[in-house]
């Protein structure tokens, strides 16, 4: 089993909602070890000591959902990478500028998601976005965007208020590194964000990132008990193998001549 985890693929579970819409609390997937090749982070719990080697390697590609350990803690971050090796990377009002031009957003219909133990739609995170609909039942209106990123891939992000990582002067992404953000970027300890913060530092090397995210394979609502029998209405019924690959626009779909 640790050698299959180590080398193949390995089931994940989400405990925070940095990814939200894409991934939710609850949320369980599996991820594949070997996309960009082994390196000490393939290891499960992560007993091998750090390092910069790499068997294999190979370099994400836009829109991939990885799996990276920050530069201070053996803990694994799910995240999006935005930015790959040599790019310049800035960020204006949330909005994320890549190589000077920014990057498409266009605005999606509200997403309406179900208030449970496991997205409370707490009002301290997301003022004003708890509504009952005439139902009775609640529910979260997440404001949504779908960024485009240059290779055509497309996914949608929420971002609902103005906050601190909303700006980020340019730098530019090391070589062999890439630089990672989440979809709910009001939400999210990622390579915007220092060490302190929680987040991730600044750009993340390869050698850091210990697989790509796949498909989901099943997902709970945070109503399940320890008795197995509370687990079949917790479920979430329509995000079972939904995958998490991103979709993408080819030049033609984009209207681009």
């Amino acid at each position: 089993v640790l050698a299959f985890h180590s080398f193949l693929a390995k089931p994940f579970y989400i405990p925070s909602q940095s990814m939200m819409p894409n991934l939710l609390v609850g949320d369980r997937l599996i991820v594949s070890k070997y996309p960009y090749g082994w390196s000490w982070v393939s290891v499960s719990f992560h007993v091998l000591p750090r390092g910069t080697w790499r068997i294999a390697g190979s370099t994400p590609e836009y829109g991939d959902i990885v799996i990276a350990v920050p530069p201070d803690r053996d803990e694994d971050y799910i995240k999006r990478v935005v930015a790959l090796p040599g790019d310049r990377i800035a960020v204006i009002n949330g909005q994320i500028i890549l190589n000077g031009k920014a990057i498409p957003q266009t605005v999606e219909p509200a997403l309406e998601l179900p208030v449970e133990p496991n997205a409370p739609c707490l009002a301290e995170d997301y003022p004003g976005l708890k509504v009952r609909k005439p139902s009775g039942k609640e529910v979260c209106e997440m404001p949504l965007l779908r960024e485009t990123m240059p290779n055509g891939a497309t996914y949608v992000v929420i971002d609902h208020t103005q906050q601190q990582l909303d700006n980020m002067p340019e730098i530019t992404v090391p070589a062999d590194h890439v630089f990672l953000m989440g979809d709910n970027r009001d939400h999210s300890a990622d390579s915007r964000a220092d060490t302190w913060e929680r987040g991730l530092g600044g750009p993340v090397p390869l050698a850091n990132i210990g697989g790509r995210a796949e498909f989901i394979t099943f997902s709970l609502n945070g109503t399940e008990s320890l008795n197995p029998l509370s687990w079949w209405n917790a479920l979430r019924g329509d995000r079972a193998f939904q995958s998490l690959r991103p979709a993408v626009i080819t030049s033609a779909e984009s209207g681009d001549k």
